[in-house]
């Protein structure tokens, strides 16, 4: 007897799931009973096996390190699959264990690129969790009291499971299976007892914390304006921006943390805020399956908010145990000398995966580490990009192009209009600032008189202007770079069809 996933290409289109071979290669085998421990089984007569050989119902996985020689014994007489290729072959077909990345989890490796024993890892933890939902004890074992039909009824629930919106049971064939249980995997260094250990916490604490129903909750309003939800990075990652300048208010700080509660009330709405993220995740194939946080430190209080600090370690704790590599990279950005000292206190109870994940930035720096990762037209104004709220005139399908003015020089950008009845609109920011800039409109016909736009001596900010253009002509930015480094300068353009005020007055 078997248990049956999609997956395979034999006729049937079926897979094993204690061995995710094609069925007519797998070892046969038939079912004992149902017990406390879960499904048990006994293999057939041809594997010259007992039940006391093949252990409880945490050892059935070890069916599939059986090697391919023997499933080929066992299952089939002649050693070949229905095609005649050898069982090898089919390994190919299992699409889903073949993922691995090079990036956190991101990029797909070959069948040929991926490790015998990481693949044997994944094939093991399918069977362990398989064997635990169809076993009614992936979240602890059923009271003795219970009636056979609550047992049943919890049987069922169970074989509905998910996590993260992912149905757990291999036997689905749910291409995001695999995804969210090699994250498991990933965390332990593929060890599979220790990812089943994981697993296990992380649904039972799920359960005791009720997230299920944490994104329906209204926390405090009041932090509404600490976090940014709204873009991406260049690979499709999700973005989440955390800012703790507003907590330089004494009166929003003790609001915040001024009792025990209240810390576990902000340590709950920064689980709220993770959940809503992971809503923003793929997990399929060539999907994006983590995210990038931004903490931004510009004004925030200091070394003497050791409330934030203590609620921030537990979170890091939280994300390091129960969202297993769902985080990409932790970019905090407009860091304070002071805050290095407090991060070394942070470094002794995280994992060493953990602290691979953080990317620190000075002030100074802050803007050119961001667009390392992300695109001018995604990265909010605050931060030195385009993107801003509410945006009527441009969105992120409007690519930013980019010019680089060297030292002691300056750099002219046109933006041609060969059209009247338009309305030109810019957006222009410079990495670093510390230049001056001018705007102006300088029309083809010589008789007419160029129009200064805008003079700023030194330009500290992202610019957004608009002119509407009643004659031929170009808008001529002008920066002009007196440092001695070179500047990168992000800028775009748009036109729009414009019908004047006063023709409607008519």
């Amino acid at each position: 007897m078997h248990v049956l996933m999609q997956g395979c290409a034999c006729t049937d289109d079926k897979l094993c799931v204690y061995c995710c071979k094609a069925v007519h290669h797998c070892l046969p085998l038939q079912p004992l009973n149902w017990g406390h421990s879960g499904l048990q089984f006994l293999a057939s007569p041809l594997s010259g096996r007992n039940s006391d050989q093949q252990g409880g119902a945490l050892d059935q996985p070890r069916m599939a390190e059986e090697n391919d020689t023997s499933h080929c014994k066992n299952g089939n007489e002649n050693g070949k699959s229905n095609n005649g290729n050898e069982i090898e072959d089919n390994e190919s077909e299992i699409t889903n264990i073949d993922q691995e990345s090079e990036r956190e989890g991101e990029n797909t490796y070959s069948s040929v690129e991926m490790k015998h024993k990481r693949k044997k890892a994944l094939l093991e933890f399918r069977c362990r969790v398989e064997n635990a939902i169809l076993g009614n004890y992936l979240l602890g074992k059923p009271p003795k009291n219970l009636s056979p039909f609550k047992i049943k009824r919890a049987r069922e629930q169970l074989r509905d499971i998910t996590l993260w919106g992912v149905p757990l049971l291999p036997s689905k064939g749910h291409e995001g299976t695999d995804i969210v249980l090699l994250k498991f995997l990933k965390a332990k260094d593929f060890k599979v007892h220790e990812a089943f250990g994981m697993l296990w916490k992380t649904l039972k604490w799920r359960r005791e914390y009720k997230t299920e129903g944490i994104l329906d909750e209204k926390l405090d309003s009041d932090l509404e304006n600490l976090v940014c939800l709204v873009s991406r990075d260049k690979e499709g990652h999700p973005l989440c921006f955390l800012n703790y300048g507003p907590f330089k208010d004494k009166e929003l700080y003790k609001k915040v943390f001024g009792s025990g509660e209240k810390c576990d009330k902000f340590l709950r709405w920064k689980v709220q805020n993770m959940e809503k993220v992971i809503k923003k995740l793929r997990f399929k194939s060539g999907g994006v399956n983590s995210i990038v946080q931004i903490i931004d430190l510009k004004n925030s209080p200091g070394p003497a908010m050791k409330e934030l600090h203590s609620v921030s370690k537990k979170f890091m704790l939280l994300l390091q145990d129960y969202y297993p590599e769902l985080i990409h990279k932790i970019i905090v950005i407009n860091v304070p000398l002071w805050y290095y000292a407090s991060h070394v206190l942070l470094l002794r109870v995280i994992n060493q995966r953990t602290k691979r994940k953080f990317v620190f930035a000075r002030p100074s720096k802050a803007t050119k580490t961001l667009l390392k990762i992300i695109a001018p037209e995604n990265l909010p104004v605050e931060y030195g990009g385009l993107m801003r709220e509410n945006d009527d005139d441009f969105t992120s399908a409007d690519n930013a192009s980019e010019h680089t003015i060297r030292a002691n020089s300056a750099a002219h950008i046109e933006f041609p209009v060969t059209e009247a009845g338009v309305t030109m609109v810019w957006d222009l920011t410079v990495v670093g600032w510390d230049v001056s800039y001018k705007e102006e409109f300088i029309p083809d016909d010589e008789g007419s008189y160029k129009i200064l736009l805008q003079n700023q001596k030194i330009m500290g900010e992202c610019v957004r202007n608009s002119f509407y253009i009643s004659e031929p002509g170009r808008i001529v930015l002008t920066i002009d770079n007196g440092t001695l480094k070179k500047k990168r300068v992000l800028y775009r353009s748009k036109g729009k069809p414009t019908v004047p005020v006063y023709i409607f007055l008519k």
